[in-house]
C-alpha cells in the first residue's frame, strides 16, 4: 500500500475513533464512506450514503426518545486487515421505564475499504440476538439509586 494511502486509512481510523462514542449525542463524519456505502447489522441492510445518514439520525432520535443514558463504548479501532478496519464496542443504558430496565451488548464493526481507502461497507456484528437484547426491556433494572 502506497503511503498516500495509509494515511487516508489512518485517517478513516482516526475519524471512527473520534465519531463512534458520541454517535448516540451528534452526527457522525461521512466523508469517509462511499456514496454507496452498504450496511448491514442484524436487523438492518441498505445501500447508500443517505439511507446511512438516516440510520445515524434514527439511532440519535430513539436513544433520546427511549433511555434516560445510553452509551456507545468503544473499545478499539484497529486495521486487521490491508482493507479492513475493525472497532470493538459495547452499547449500554437504561431504558425510560418504570423499572428502569438496562440493555447491554457488546459488537464489532467491520469496515472494508476500497483501493482509495474510502469506506464501501460496514458490517456490524453483535453478541446476542435481537431477541435477547429486547427481552432485557422487561428485566428489572437496578433499583438501588430509588428513594
Amino acid at each position: 500500500m502506497s503511503a498516500t494511502l495509509d494515511s487516508t486509512v489512518d485517517a478513516a481510523i482516526e475519524t471512527l475513533k473520534h465519531d463512534l462514542p458520541t454517535l448516540f449525542d451528534r452526527d457522525i463524519s461521512y466523508e469517509i464512506y462511499t456514496r454507496n456505502i452498504e450496511f448491514k447489522d442484524p436487523v438492518n441492510r441498505f445501500k447508500g450514503k443517505l439511507n446511512y445518514r438516516i440510520i445515524f439520525w434514527t439511532l440519535r432520535f430513539h436513544a433520546r426518545l427511549f433511555f434516560t443514558e445510553i452509551f456507545f463504548d468503544l473499545h478499539s479501532v484497529d486495521r486487521s486487515a490491508e482493507d479492513t478496519i475493525l472497532a470493538n464496542w459495547t452499547v449500554r443504558g437504561t431504558l425510560r421505564v418504570p423499572w428502569k430496565a438496562k440493555i447491554f451488548f457488546n459488537g464489532y464493526s467491520t469496515y472494508k475499504l476500497d483501493s482509495e481507502g474510502t469506506i464501501y461497507e460496514h458490517i456490524d456484528t453483535w453478541d446476542r440476538s435481537p431477541g435477547e437484547i429486547l427481552q432485557q426491556f422487561f428485566r428489572p433494572g437496578d433499583r438501588s439509586s430509588d428513594s
